[in-house]
C-alpha cells in the first residue's frame, strides 16, 4: 500500500512541476534529496556496526548471558511458563538488550529468532499464542536506556548534544511499555473471560 503512496506522490510532483513549469526544481529535489538519503544511510550504517559490533563482543565475553539473569525475573513475570534457561528466552533476552542500547537494527534477527522459537513452542500454529503477542508488544514499546539511532541522527544533522533527549526517551519508552503490556492483559483477561462463557 504505502509503494502506491509514494508512487503516487512522486507521480504528482513530477506533474505539477511540469504544469507549473518548475522541473528544473524538482530534479534539484531528486538530486539533493536522493544525495542525503546515501549519507544519512552510511551515518546510520557506521552507527550500527559499531554497536552491532559491541553487541556481538559483549556476546562472546557473556555479558549478554549476565544481562540475560538479570532480565529473568521479569521476564519470567512477562511470560509466565517460559523456560527461562530456553532458546526462546535467551533470544527474547538478546532483542530486549539490544533494545535497552537502543539498536532496532541489531534487535531485529533476535526478535525474528524470538518469534520462531516461540512458534515451535505455540500448540495452536494458525494462531498467536499469549507469549508471542506479550513479546510483540515488548518489541515495540521497548525501553531505551541509550537511544544510539536517534542520537545519531542528531549528531549527523550539527547537535552540540545529542544525547541530551535522554530523559525524554527514557519517560517516553516506560510509558508506552507499561501502557503497552496493561492493554496486553486487559485483552488477555477479556479474551479468557469471552472463551469460558462462549
Amino acid at each position: 500500500m504505502m509503494n502506491y503512496v509514494w508512487a503516487g506522490l512522486i507521480l504528482a510532483s513530477i506533474l505539477f512541476g511540469a504544469c507549473t513549469g518548475r522541473m528544473q526544481q524538482v530534479t534539484d529535489a531528486v538530486y539533493s534529496g536522493g544525495g542525503a538519503a546515501v549519507e544519512m544511510a552510511l551515518t546510520l550504517a557506521a552507527v550500527m556496526a559499531v554497536w552491532g559490533g559491541l553487541m556481538r563482543v559483549a556476546e562472546k565475553a557473556g555479558v549478554t548471558a549476565a544481562i540475560s539473569k538479570i532480565l529473568s525475573p521479569a521476564l519470567g513475570f512477562l511470560f509466565p511458563g517460559l523456560q527461562r534457561n530456553g532458546p526462546a528466552a535467551r533470544a527474547i533476552s538478546m532483542n530486549v538488550s539490544a533494545n535497552l542500547l537502543g539498536l532496532g537494527n541489531a534487535a531485529t534477527p533476535f526478535g525474528v529468532e524470538a518469534m520462531r522459537r516461540l512458534q515451535e513452542e505455540n500448540p495452536l500454529k494458525d494462531t498467536a499464542s499469549r507469549h508471542m503477542i506479550t513479546f510483540v508488544v515488548l518489541n515495540t514499546a521497548s525501553i531505551q536506556l541509550i537511544p544510539t539511532t536517534i542520537a545519531g541522527l542528531r549528531a549527523k544533522y550539527g547537535s552540540g548534544n545529542p544525547m541530551d533527549i535522554m530523559p525524554a526517551v527514557w519517560l517516553a519508552s516506560a510509558v508506552a511499555l507499561i501502557a503497552g503490556q496493561v492493554v496486553n492483559r486487559l485483552l488477555a483477561v477479556c479474551s479468557e473471560r469471552r472463551r469460558s462463557l462462549g
